[in-house]
């Protein structure tokens, strides 16, 4: 199934009165609007093709199920009092905007050169971003909402799987709550994870389903963590950062992986 092909049948599965398509051919994105709401989401349909390259099928319900779910969350009246609970970090890019398309503020915090952190009311199947006008309206300060985000992620189960190449030993964590690369933020995971590692430490953050933590031993080690790393932002849903990060003592220090070297401090 080509990209044109693919495209046409996720706008099939996505037609309905509220929707419009812009499809941008030179960089094979496509613009689901929402025209009721003036929102939208933007899908990359090389990386959704990429994803499932032997199951086209999968990918097209995975496109839809997602514009659909984010969609129904933004049509909801988000309201933030008795939802405390709910409301948790994510990561994003710095690339990512600061404002919705209809000009609103969204509640962030500055966190890396690669990296920002934003604030979200959980719906059940999606999130929405939290916005100043909303905290406003209902009486939360930006701040609170930060303390209670931080909070509450922390009451997140820390799961994860380990692989060991060349002496150096990945942790994996992936439940796809929509919160992983958030699991970065718990400062109490990250210090418990420390006291096993025996070399460097290093974590990454590719793209949001996903946080991964090394023992780093060799110079291979970081090789490892460097295509691991890129290979899992090209294949993520929402893409963070490629660049892994050196962790010490709770800072993180961006690593530039050139010629199998760990950086020179």
């Amino acid at each position: 199934m080509d990209i044109l092909e693919f495209k046409q049948k996720l706008e099939k599965r996505l037609e309905k009165d509220n929707r419009r398509f812009v499809f941008d051919e030179e960089h094979s994105s496509l613009r689901v609007d929402h025209t009721g709401l003036n929102k939208g989401v933007d899908l990359d349909l090389n990386k959704l093709l990429a994803k499932n390259d032997k199951d086209h099928e999968q990918a097209l319900k995975e496109a839809a199920d997602f514009i659909n779910a984010s969609f129904e969350a933004m049509e909801r009246n988000v309201t933030l009092k008795g939802k405390e609970k709910n409301i948790y970090p994510v990561l994003r890019s710095t690339s990512f905007p600061t404002e919705t398309r209809d000009g609103k503020t969204l509640i962030f915090s500055e966190h890396t050169a690669e990296t920002r952190i934003y604030y979200a009311l959980d719906l059940g199947e999606a999130y929405t971003m939290l916005e100043q006008e909303t905290a406003d309206k209902e009486g939360f300060t930006a701040e609170q909402l930060k303390e209670l985000a931080l909070f509450n992620v922390r009451s997140l189960e820390n799961t994860y799987k380990t692989d060991e190449v060349a002496g150096n030993t990945f942790y994996f964590i992936n439940t796809n709550d929509g919160y992983d690369a958030s699991r970065l933020l718990n400062e109490a995971f990250t210090e418990e994870i420390s006291h096993f590692i025996e070399g460097d430490m290093a974590v990454a953050v590719p793209h949001q389903d996903v946080l991964i933590i090394a023992d780093i031993h060799n110079d291979q080690g970081y090789d490892v963590l460097g295509q691991m790393t890129f290979r899992f932002f090209n294949n993520g849903r929402i893409p963070i950062t490629a660049l892994p990060f050196l962790y010490e003592n709770g800072s993180l220090e961006p690593i530039f992986i050139l010629a199998r070297k760990k950086p020179q401090k």
